[in-house]
């Protein structure tokens, strides 16, 4: 069962359902971000981003309940919050964020920045 301090700190960042999640990760664009194998995924059918792999697991955890949560589940959930964070802080400026690839980026793990 992962810790209080993570489990709290991933139901946070991650403030999408497992349905909500599911939904984005099979379109175009959520397919069209991140970074696959050390480059950026550029076409359809090419490797899965780390984001999107990110992403279906996400809803593995969040599908489960909280007791079956295993150490492997823990590691992944510290690695969503680190992400989130990250990236939360590259916030663009000047860009229109609905349609950006950094909220699609932040949406492949589970947060959309448009519910905050």
């Amino acid at each position: 069962m992962a810790d209080d301090d993570t489990y709290a700190r991933f139901r946070e960042a991650v403030n999408m359902t497992p349905h909500q999640l599911e939904q984005w990760l099979e379109t175009e664009e959520s397919r069209s971000v991140g970074i696959a194998g050390g480059e950026k995924k550029s076409a359809p059918g090419g490797k899965e981003s780390t984001g999107h792999e990110s992403g279906r697991r996400i809803v593995e955890i969040l599908r489960k309940g909280r007791s079956d949560l295993d150490a492997d589940d823990e590691e992944q959930m510290g690695r969503v919050v680190a992400y989130v964070h990250r990236h939360l802080a590259q916030r663009p400026t000047k860009e229109d964020v609905e349609g950006s690839r950094w909220r699609a980026s932040l949406m492949n793990w589970g947060h959309d920045p448009l519910k905050d």
